[in-house]
This record gives C-alpha cells, structure tokens and sequence, in this order.
C-alpha cells in the first residue's frame, strides 16, 4: 500500500514536470533519443548476451543521467535483466512521446502542493539528520577513493561490497590492535592484586623491589600505588572510579606530586622509559607518604 502511495505521488509530480510543453526543454529530444536508442540495442537482446547491456547502459547513462535508477540497475545485472528492462523503457518511451498536459498548471501545482503538505509527509521536508549526512559523507569518500585507484570506467561497474567488507576488516583489525594495546596498558596501571586490597607499605616494599632489580616503569607505578593508597584508602588502586591524577589532586600537596604523577603517565599511558634521575626524584616525593602517621607528628 505505502508503494503505491508513493508512485501515485511520484506519478502525480511527474505529470507536473511533463505538463510543460516538450519544446520548451531543449534536453528533452535528446532523452527521448537516448531511451530509445537504449531499447533498440536490447529489443532482441538474448539474456546470456551481456554487450547489448552494456551498450545500452552506457547509452542510457549518458542521455539521460541517474534518473532511470531501475533500468540501469537490470542492465547492470548478470545476467542482464532484459525483460523488465525492455518493459520500463517501451513506457517511458511512450510517456515522453505522449506526455500529459494540463490546461490549468498553476491549479495542479496547487494541488500537488496541498497533498504534500500533509502531516504523512513531513519525513520530505525534514532535513538528513547529522548521522545520515555523516554516513553520506564517509560514503562519498570511499566512493573517490575507489575512483582514484581504479579510475571511473563506462558500462556497468563491478559489485564493490567486497571493497568495502575489506575497509571493515581493516578498521575493524586496527581497532582491535589499538584496544588489546591500550587494555593492556590500563591492566596494567590498575591491575589488581589476587589476595585483595593492598595495603600502602606493601607498595612501598614492592617499589623497592621493583627499583633495586633496575625496573623503574613499574617501581614509578608501585610508588603511585602507594601514595594512592595513602590519600584515599587501600581499595582506591584496585577499585576506585577514580583515575590516578584525580586522587592526587586531592593532595594538599598536589604541585610536588607531579614530580611522581608525570612520568607515571608518561610510562604507563606513552609507553616511555623512566630514567634514574626522575625516579630518585619520584621517590624522593613520595617517601613523604610512607610514613604518613611520623610525618604528621
């Protein structure tokens, strides 16, 4: 039902655009001509023959552009689809000779106006949402893209989906080298320990290990650990919402804590190595949280 809706209002709006006198549209010849060169190239056409079909895509492409999406698309099939093709063609053939006029233009328009102005139709007024002019965008790009590699070609092109479930692949492989990179990373910056909550000494111990076996990427991230644990209680490394920079801040101390916070991110989260200096000086500010209850007296 909602089809044949939509083909009387595509029939209603195209009796409109034919309403005018066809020697006022200078193209109009030329179509005509182009849909029935097209026809006589597949009038006989057997369907395991495919030149006519692409003879007459072609033909019929370049008179009369995008419009007869249907026709070019049985054209464009293997094996040709000559019968519905020679079918569409014989009738638009004989609309264009025949085109339906109106005495009254301006009374039709009007109508066609009040039909299109019902609530049913506001989806053709609304303008494309920002997703579909998104995913507009991206699918003209890739569609310049294969363009720039093959170059456009004249006749039927070839299917291109497997071009694009390649794309996927590859988006999808990158995406999950990224993720299994950057979960390793954040296993490793919050991992938790197997007998729960550690207190903030064993951290300390475990910084030292760490340091003296000359392994200072992960001594840095026990001396995190530790001071975290001191500001904000054992369980804030292994299950705080928190992120490290956040319980820090809390610290009355925040401006001496980046001496330790800033190659902690700049290990665990870019990858970078820790010198000896910049973790003397790391350990140095947090040696200040591993004694919390002496410092304070």
């Amino acid at each position: 039902m909602r089809r044949l809706f939509a083909a009387a209002v595509a029939g209603t709006a195209a009796w409109l655009v034919l309403a005018t006198p066809a020697a006022a549209d200078p193209a109009q010849p030329a179509y005509a001509q182009a849909v029935e060169q097209a026809y006589a190239l597949i009038e006989h056409a057997s369907p395991a023959d495919t030149g006519p079909a692409v003879a007459a895509y072609r033909v019929l492409r370049d008179g009369t552009g995008r419009t007869q999406p249907e026709v070019l698309a049985d054209l464009a099939a293997r094996p040709p689809l000559y019968d519905d093709a020679r079918l569409r063609l014989s009738a638009l053939a004989a609309a264009l000779d025949d085109p339906l006029t109106t005495p009254d233009q301006a009374l039709a328009r009007q109508r066609l106006q009040q039909v299109l102005a019902q609530s049913r139709f506001d989806a053709l007024r609304r303008p494309p949402s920002i997703l579909d002019r998104a995913r507009q965008w991206l699918y003209d790009r890739f569609n310049d893209l294969l363009n720039l590699i093959f170059g456009r070609r004249g006749g039927p092109q070839p299917p291109a989906w497997w071009l694009y479930a390649f794309g996927l692949a590859v988006v999808a492989a990158v995406a999950l080298v990224v993720f299994r990179t950057a979960r390793g990373r954040f296993s490793e910056s919050v991992g938790a320990a197997p007998g729960g909550p550690t207190p903030a000494a064993d951290h300390f111990v475990e910084a030292d290990r760490l340091a003296a076996r000359g392994d200072r990427v992960g001594a840095i991230r026990a001396l995190c650990a530790a001071v975290a644990a001191t500001l904000d209680g054992e369980r804030s490394w292994e299950g705080s919402p928190l992120t490290v920079r956040e319980i820090f801040s809390r610290s009355p101390d925040f401006a001496e804590l980046r001496m330790l916070l800033t190659p902690f991110e700049a290990a665990v989260y870019g990858g970078r190595d820790v010198d000896a200096a910049t973790y003397a000086a790391a350990a140095q500010v947090a040696a200040r949280y591993r004694h919390p209850a002496r410092v304070a007296a």
